[in-house]
């Protein structure tokens, strides 16, 4: 970023004619306009400034007007100051950036209009600190470097190399906010969390508030679900990558795909249609350039053999976003529902952040986005989406009475105007939910909530979100005509039903742990365990029996194995049980003889009996509506590989 800054008796310009249509602001007075006694900073945004670099530019703007004795501002677009300039699209958000950043400190602010030729009359005053210019990189925002001065004749006394990291406004953005916190609850009554009274039974309430408020993500020991998620056989860290790509074994890939099917059945059924969009975009496309300063996330970048530059995906919103922009879409086709289950997104994760299933730099994400004519519709179909994600999260296996959290995330400006639909949305939760109140927006969206997961270190992770996004609808370019004839940008909702698949198994085997540690036996539910029935034979001779039952409880969409291995009896029970099966049957030679079986139900620890049809009806019942697939393993444990974890 660079900036000449000129103390000045007065400024006049007048616009004359856009010099670029496409990226032109709009609404702009063509009228002349003068301003007197002033500091006028003429800007060049440059390839890969950012939000940090912003904030950083007012600092050093504001320190100079001090140093001049001035109060008054005019904030300037000027290109000419730099060959290597960022897209217009960035440009223009830095600079609306440095104008909102600036008016929280300097009294009088004006900046002029973004795109267009103007006639343009200076009057620098004539004193030895009149003309001062500045160059501002990536590296001064995280060094106790100044940035660099020079003399009056604008030449830069220093050069730096471009800090080889670029990462979006967005970050800079998050990393700097300033928040306040409350405990909204469903009653409506809003406290700030430092005198809200937890209660015990609030005790994750009170760890997600100090996780979310102390802004510490890495972790100093690995979480409990790491030890589960091998010893299960279930996923395992891959030793030819790092850290965060995770390798699932055939139990935990089936364990994956159940997970898939029953959210994106959900997603449709609710009128989600199911696209597929590409994992990797030209970072040069103006949308995906501005996007990546309104989106809180580091990508992946990739150089192709004729020198363009691309990022792998980091959300499925941009793919959607894109597809839109091709729609003729009337009033009445909203709200729209587009859905993708991305396989995978990538994000370039902090390496102290990335442990087990919690964060990973390339994860599998349900993403649905609503386009909505207006906010009335956006917040109704807002509603019926928080229903969907409260029913997604129980089937699942997660109780939101019980086993999350719920934050929710706001400007102040949204809040005042929808205190009614705020209220109702944690009505609907039913108990009291954490609260981030910004003065500003930040980011595309006005609101976010989010349920969240609290593991046994304190860590908490989110799940199920959904954001009112008032933003890409322009940015985009996405149209529909409204009743009157007009063109008119949707608003646009993102949601995650569920979170990031890979979490979902995080939080369920974080849950089994805390089962585990209170004395009782975890499980996870019985629609996605790899095996549902294991029967075992107690002597060669009763291996074509368990072939038949194993065959009878497939054909009714029942996973069952057989552990025909030449081990005793009660070591295979006791492997049962170590792999959390829920129904086992030994075969003797008095089941095959008899109608009844005797089954071991490792949940309720019981032994009962059973005929084989009974069984099937029960497992039936706990499984209803929930998809199902085979065994991603031979049937005949004697036939498998064994896993070395």
């Amino acid at each position: 970023m660079r900036f000449l800054q000129l103390h000045s008796d007065f400024i006049e310009y007048e616009p004359i004619v856009k010099e670029n249509k496409e990226f032109a602001e709009e609404n702009v007075s063509k009228s002349k306009v003068r301003l007197e006694d002033l500091v006028v900073t003429l800007v060049a945004i440059e390839e890969g400034d950012n939000e940090k670099l912003a904030m950083l530019a007012v600092n050093v703007i504001k320190k100079y007007m001090d140093t001049v004795k001035s109060r008054n501002l005019i904030i300037y677009p000027y290109s000419h100051l730099s060959s290597n300039l960022a897209s217009p699209i960035v440009a223009f958000e830095l600079l609306k950036s440095i104008e909102r950043i600036a008016k929280e400190s300097i009294e009088h602010v004006h900046r002029a209009p973004f795109g267009w030729t103007k006639a343009l009359t200076i009057n620098v005053k004539g004193h030895p600190l009149a003309e001062n210019f500045k160059v501002i990189t990536e590296l001064d925002s995280s060094s106790d470097l100044h940035p660099i001065d020079s003399d009056s004749t604008g030449v830069p006394s220093d050069t730096r190399a471009d800090h080889e990291e670029k990462i979006s406004s967005a970050i800079g953005a998050e990393e700097r906010l300033q928040s306040q916190w409350y405990v909204l609850q469903p009653d409506g009554e809003m406290i700030p969390s430092d005198k809200y009274q937890f209660r015990r039974e609030e005790e994750n309430l009170r760890l997600l508030a100090n996780y979310e408020i102390a802004k510490r993500r890495s972790s100093d020991e690995a979480p409990p679900h790491v030890r589960l998620m091998k010893k299960m056989a279930i996923a395992d860290y891959e030793p030819a990558s790092d850290v965060g790509n995770i390798r699932f074994y055939p139990k935990g890939r089936l364990m994956k795909s159940l997970i898939e099917q029953y959210i994106t059945r959900q997603v449709m059924e609710y009128g989600g249609m199911e696209v597929e969009t590409p994992l990797m975009y030209d970072s040069k496309h103006p949308a995906m350039e501005s996007y990546f300063n309104r989106f809180p996330a580091r990508q992946y970048n990739i150089i192709t053999d004729n020198n363009k530059q691309f990022f792998l995906r980091f959300a499925a919103c941009f793919g959607q976003f894109l597809m839109a922009k091709d729609f003729q879409i009337s009033y009445k086709h909203l709200p729209l529902r587009l859905y993708e289950l991305t396989r995978y997104s990538f994000r370039r994760e902090k390496s102290g952040e990335l442990v087990g299933l919690r964060r990973l730099r390339a994860f599998s994400m349900p993403d649905c986005h609503a386009l909505c004519k207006n906010m009335d519709q956006a917040k109704e179909e807002f509603l019926k989406r928080f229903r969907l994600s409260v029913t997604v999260i129980e089937a699942l296996g997660l109780s939101t009475t019980d086993d999350v959290e719920m934050a929710i995330r706001f400007t102040e400006d949204f809040y005042k105007e929808n205190v009614a639909f705020v209220n109702e949305l944690v009505k609907m939760f039913g108990r009291p939910v954490l609260v981030e109140l910004w003065k500003d927006r930040f980011f595309y969206f006005t609101l976010k909530w989010e349920f969240n997961y609290i593991d046994n270190l304190g860590k908490a992770s989110a799940l199920s979100t959904d954001q009112i996004d008032v933003e890409n609808g322009q940015r985009y370019q996405i149209e529909f005509i409204d009743e009157d004839g007009s063109k008119k940008n949707p608003i646009i909702l993102h949601n995650s039903p569920s979170g990031a698949v890979e979490r979902v198994i995080y939080a369920l085997l974080e849950k089994c742990a805390k089962i585990s540690k209170l004395g009782s036996k975890p499980s996870l539910p019985l629609w996605i365990n790899h095996t549902q029935v294991r029967i075992i034979p107690v002597g060669e001779h009763h291996i074509p029996f368990c072939e038949k039952m194993a065959t009878y409880l497939s054909n009714r969409q029942i996973r069952a194995d057989i552990d025909d291995r030449q081990e005793s009896v009660s070591k295979k029970i006791r492997e049962s049980e170590i792999e959390w099966i829920r129904y086992t049957l030994v075969i003797g030679d008095k089941e095959t003889n008899e109608e009844g079986l005797t089954v071991r139900d490792r949940i309720e620890g019981t032994h009962r009996k059973v005929t084989l049809e009974d069984l099937a009806n029960e497992i039936q019942v706990q499984t209803k509506d929930k998809p199902y697939l085979p065994l991603n393993l031979p049937r005949n444990l004697s036939q498998r590989p064994q896993i070395m974890i």
